[in-house]
């Protein structure tokens, strides 16, 4: 298109240019008309018929890479991604690898030519969302009770930053994903550790009974233990994240102290409550998450 538009772009102004300087007026021209043409067919079948032959072109073109995108279908062993919208994070599934995490969404590189690309299905706990990595592919649509499918083709290692593309209410701007490339022995080791249970340290024993203790286990899940909570993230793997609030702050021990003791202090309108914790088993919680890798 930037081509074909291009092209338009130079003869026009081309033309334009060469009439300007052709045709100014100079001296004792005033008063002087020039020859009057009154039409002409040749002239009107040309601008006529011209732009509809470009817009032809452009359609079809258009409507081949839209059919090739939308009938690609999963080969054997593709890998398949559940993502789910909320207010205002995304829950990342990998149903064939039983991982389950959140806001940060690993793949592996689609090479050597051949491989498959990964399969994603878009669905909405709530409102409308809309996935969108400007590196790696166009935007679709989160719809309440309809499923959408996307597939990723990316074909170098990095870290690419997506955002949702629909506003969704007050902390729309702050719904902000990570798409996290690996060569495939990397993704391999990722997912391993993925699946692994939590960590169980004797040093935060304390932290984890604090932990079991208050209303976190009703809203999240870390394997292994009594929080199966399904309202708020997996935090089986907490600290394995680059960011908490979905991106709004980096995840360090300083603060997911903050986060926990007031997270609608760093994301106004957040939808997870203050625990309101004493300053003790607030340390002690965070000693304990800071184990999650």
């Amino acid at each position: 298109m930037l081509g074909i538009t291009g092209a338009i772009f130079v003869v026009v102004a081309g033309l334009l240019v060469y009439i300007l300087v052709r045709f100014r007026g100079g001296a004792g021209s005033e008063g002087t008309d020039p020859p009057q043409i009154y039409g002409s067919q040749r002239i009107e079948l040309a601008w006529t018929l011209v732009p509809l032959l470009i817009v032809v072109v452009l359609f079809l073109t258009t409507a081949r890479y839209l059919f090739a995108i939308e009938l690609t279908r999963p080969t054997a062993g593709a890998l398949e991604v559940t993502m789910v919208g909320h207010q205002w994070w995304w829950e990342i599934r990998y149903p064939a690898l039983g991982i389950v995490t959140a806001n940060e969404l690993h793949l592996p590189l689609s090479l050597p030519e051949g491989t498959s690309p990964t399969f994603i299905t878009l669905q909405s706990a709530d409102v409308i969302h809309s996935f969108w990595v400007p590196q790696l592919a166009g935007k679709l649509d989160l719809i309440p009770n309809k499923t959408n499918r996307l597939w990723l083709d990316p074909r170098r290692p990095g870290t690419y930053v997506g955002q949702c593309a629909q506003f969704c209410g007050v902390q729309h701007a702050g719904m902000l994903l990570r798409v996290v490339v690996h060569p495939k022995p990397e993704f391999d080791a990722w997912a391993a550790a993925q699946r692994s249970p939590a960590a169980d340290e004797p040093s935060a024993h304390l932290g984890r009974q604090v932990f079991e203790s208050v209303a976190c286990v009703s809203c999240h899940t870390v394997r292994g233990t009594r929080a199966n909570g399904l309202f708020g993230p997996d935090l089986t793997h907490l600290m394995s994240r680059t960011t908490i609030g979905s991106g709004v702050i980096d995840n360090t021990p300083e603060h997911l102290r903050a986060w926990i003791d007031d997270p609608n202090h760093l994301k106004p309108g957040v939808l997870m409550p203050a625990m309101a914790l004493s300053r003790e088993d607030l340390d002690q919680v965070v000693a304990y998450l800071a184990t999650l890798r």
